[in-house]
């Protein structure tokens, strides 16, 4: 981003993860609750990246060798004879889909539990920094209108 932009900037999707990284923005006058804010929000993603570029690198991993499987069983090759890519039917495709969420589902669960305990964190650091803001500006009014 520009040095002179105020805002957090949000960049294109991962190719792992296919998440939206963001480049947060840090205030010269960042509080020391703003920048728990920050870091726990910086933190949040950082998890999440990293989370679901393992995830997706599985996915894609095991979907190509179960493709494999399935068309090496019925005597077929990855490519067919134009070249194009061999691929399975709907059906076919449902079984791998329901084997790997029921796989992973516990990992989704521990990872859904992780989410929420971040948020709420973040959720909470956000009121307070509301909150402190609102005070600061209250206080900074009464100065100015006394003047």
């Amino acid at each position: 981003p520009p040095a002179h932009s105020h805002n957090d900037w949000i960049g294109p999707p991962d190719k792992h993860s296919n998440l939206r990284p963001v480049i947060f923005y840090v205030s010269p006058e960042e509080s020391p609750l703003e920048r728990r804010l920050r870091e726990a929000r910086q933190e949040a993603q950082a998890c999440d990246q990293r989370f679901w570029a393992r995830h997706n690198r599985a996915f894609r991993q095991e979907k190509e060798e179960f493709i494999y499987s399935r068309l090496k069983a019925k005597g077929l090759k990855m490519r067919d004879e134009t070249g194009q890519k061999a691929t399975l039917n709907a059906e076919e495709m449902a079984d791998f889909y329901k084997d790997f969420l029921s796989k992973n589902f516990r990992k989704h669960m521990q990872y859904n539990r992780d989410w929420y305990k971040r948020n709420f964190t973040i959720t909470y650091l956000m009121g307070q920094v509301a909150l402190a803001r609102a005070l600061r500006w209250l206080r900074w009014k009464k100065k100015n209108v006394g003047n």
